[in-house]
Protein backbone atom coordinates (compact mmCIF):
# COMPACT_ATOMS: atom_id res chain seq x y z
CA UNK A 1 0.00 0.00 0.00
CA UNK A 2 0.95 3.72 -0.57
CA UNK A 3 -0.16 6.72 0.69
CA UNK A 4 -0.06 9.06 -2.71
CA UNK A 5 -2.41 12.12 -3.04
CA UNK A 6 -4.54 12.57 -5.83
CA UNK A 7 -6.19 15.81 -6.67
CA UNK A 8 -5.96 16.54 -2.57
CA UNK A 9 -7.08 13.07 -1.63
CA UNK A 10 -5.42 10.27 -0.52
CA UNK A 11 -6.34 6.52 -1.40
CA UNK A 12 -5.85 5.46 1.91
CA UNK A 13 -6.78 7.57 4.76
CA UNK A 14 -5.83 5.17 7.22
CA UNK A 15 -1.97 5.18 6.13
CA UNK A 16 -2.38 8.90 5.39
CA UNK A 17 -2.90 9.51 8.85
CA UNK A 18 -1.04 7.03 10.69
CA UNK A 19 2.18 9.05 8.34
CA UNK A 20 0.61 12.46 9.72
CA UNK A 21 0.92 11.72 13.27
CA UNK A 22 3.85 12.50 15.40
CA UNK A 23 3.89 11.21 19.01
CA UNK A 24 6.60 13.59 20.17
CA UNK A 25 4.04 16.37 19.68
CA UNK A 26 1.16 17.89 21.38
CA UNK A 27 -2.27 15.93 20.89
CA UNK A 28 -4.20 18.94 19.40
CA UNK A 29 -1.35 19.58 16.71
CA UNK A 30 -1.96 15.52 15.49
CA UNK A 31 -5.99 15.81 15.87
CA UNK A 32 -6.14 19.61 14.04
CA UNK A 33 -4.15 17.79 10.81
CA UNK A 34 -5.99 15.03 10.94
CA UNK A 35 -9.45 16.86 10.70
CA UNK A 36 -8.01 18.24 7.82
CA UNK A 37 -7.47 14.82 6.35
CA UNK A 38 -10.94 13.48 7.05
CA UNK A 39 -12.33 16.60 6.21
CA UNK A 40 -10.82 16.43 2.68
CA UNK A 41 -11.40 12.73 2.25
CA UNK A 42 -14.48 11.81 3.25
CA UNK A 43 -16.62 12.43 0.62
CA UNK A 44 -19.94 15.20 1.20
CA UNK A 45 -18.28 15.96 4.81
CA UNK A 46 -19.31 19.82 5.51
CA UNK A 47 -17.81 18.92 9.25
CA UNK A 48 -15.23 16.67 10.60
CA UNK A 49 -13.67 16.63 13.82
CA UNK A 50 -12.91 15.45 17.44
CA UNK A 51 -14.41 15.81 20.70
CA UNK A 52 -12.30 14.88 23.64
CA UNK A 53 -13.52 13.30 26.92
CA UNK A 54 -12.74 15.33 29.86
CA UNK A 55 -12.52 13.81 33.66
CA UNK A 56 -16.25 14.23 34.17
CA UNK A 57 -16.80 11.70 31.35
CA UNK A 58 -18.35 14.55 29.47
CA UNK A 59 -17.04 15.75 25.63
CA UNK A 60 -15.50 19.44 24.78
CA UNK A 61 -14.72 20.60 21.18
CA UNK A 62 -11.26 19.55 20.07
CA UNK A 63 -9.85 20.42 16.53
CA UNK A 64 -12.24 20.63 13.84
CA UNK A 65 -12.96 21.47 10.24
CA UNK A 66 -16.27 23.38 8.96
CA UNK A 67 -18.24 26.01 10.81
CA UNK A 68 -18.08 26.83 14.47
CA UNK A 69 -19.65 23.79 16.92
CA UNK A 70 -20.97 22.83 19.82
CA UNK A 71 -18.34 23.48 22.95
CA UNK A 72 -19.23 20.78 25.45
CA UNK A 73 -21.26 17.93 25.45
CA UNK A 74 -23.11 15.85 28.33
CA UNK A 75 -22.15 12.19 28.78
CA UNK A 76 -25.29 10.72 26.72
CA UNK A 77 -26.35 13.99 25.33
CA UNK A 78 -26.69 13.70 21.33
CA UNK A 79 -25.05 12.00 18.81
CA UNK A 80 -21.52 11.75 20.37
CA UNK A 81 -22.89 11.66 23.61
CA UNK A 82 -24.60 8.53 22.86
CA UNK A 83 -21.15 7.17 21.23
CA UNK A 84 -19.89 8.11 24.46
CA UNK A 85 -21.85 6.00 26.41
CA UNK A 86 -22.36 2.28 23.72
CA UNK A 87 -18.97 2.60 23.30
CA UNK A 88 -19.42 2.41 19.14
CA UNK A 89 -19.81 3.67 15.98
CA UNK A 90 -23.23 5.12 15.37
CA UNK A 91 -24.38 6.74 11.81
CA UNK A 92 -27.39 8.99 11.84
CA UNK A 93 -29.12 8.81 7.90
CA UNK A 94 -31.30 11.65 9.65
CA UNK A 95 -29.64 13.56 11.81
CA UNK A 96 -33.31 15.39 12.31
CA UNK A 97 -35.27 12.36 13.49
CA UNK A 98 -32.35 11.09 16.17
CA UNK A 99 -34.29 12.10 19.47
CA UNK A 100 -31.75 14.76 21.88
CA UNK A 101 -29.53 15.70 18.44
CA UNK A 102 -27.53 18.28 18.78
CA UNK A 103 -27.53 20.83 15.82
CA UNK A 104 -24.95 22.82 15.52
CA UNK A 105 -25.46 23.59 11.58
CA UNK A 106 -29.53 24.39 10.34
CA UNK A 107 -27.70 22.93 7.17
CA UNK A 108 -26.74 19.13 8.68
CA UNK A 109 -28.68 16.18 8.15
CA UNK A 110 -26.45 13.20 8.38
CA UNK A 111 -23.62 12.59 10.82
CA UNK A 112 -21.53 9.60 12.32
CA UNK A 113 -19.71 9.38 15.20
CA UNK A 114 -16.87 6.74 16.00
CA UNK A 115 -15.08 5.91 19.50
CA UNK A 116 -11.65 6.71 19.65
CA UNK A 117 -10.99 3.89 22.45
CA UNK A 118 -8.14 3.25 24.69
CA UNK A 119 -7.31 0.74 27.49
CA UNK A 120 -11.47 -0.05 26.82
CA UNK A 121 -12.26 3.52 27.80
CA UNK A 122 -13.51 6.40 24.84
CA UNK A 123 -11.07 9.25 25.21
CA UNK A 124 -12.35 11.06 22.17
CA UNK A 125 -15.14 10.64 19.02
CA UNK A 126 -14.18 11.39 15.65
CA UNK A 127 -17.24 13.36 14.90
CA UNK A 128 -18.72 13.96 11.00
CA UNK A 129 -21.63 15.93 9.86
CA UNK A 130 -22.88 15.62 6.19
CA UNK A 131 -25.39 18.54 4.47
CA UNK A 132 -26.93 15.47 2.72
CA UNK A 133 -29.22 12.45 3.98
CA UNK A 134 -27.62 8.95 4.35
CA UNK A 135 -23.99 10.05 3.16
CA UNK A 136 -21.97 7.96 5.67
CA UNK A 137 -22.70 3.84 5.69
CA UNK A 138 -20.64 0.99 6.84
CA UNK A 139 -17.97 1.73 4.35
CA UNK A 140 -17.17 4.97 6.04
CA UNK A 141 -17.81 3.32 9.28
CA UNK A 142 -14.89 0.86 8.46
CA UNK A 143 -12.69 3.60 6.82
CA UNK A 144 -12.66 5.53 10.33
CA UNK A 145 -13.03 2.98 12.87
CA UNK A 146 -9.13 2.07 11.49
CA UNK A 147 -8.71 5.89 11.78
CA UNK A 148 -9.73 5.78 15.61
CA UNK A 149 -7.59 2.65 16.24
CA UNK A 150 -4.40 4.38 14.88
CA UNK A 151 -5.63 7.60 16.87
CA UNK A 152 -6.00 5.79 19.91
CA UNK A 153 -2.06 5.57 20.29
CA UNK A 154 -1.72 9.35 20.79
CA UNK A 155 -4.18 9.26 24.52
Amino acid sequence: MHCGVIQGKVDNLALAVKFSINKELPLVSNLANCSKLIFDNIPNTSWAGFYIVDDKNNLFLGPFQGDTATMYIEYGMGVCGTCLVYKKTIIVPNVHEFPGHIACSSLSNSEIVIPIIKNDKVVAVIDLDSNRYNNYNDDSAKVLEEVAVILSDLF
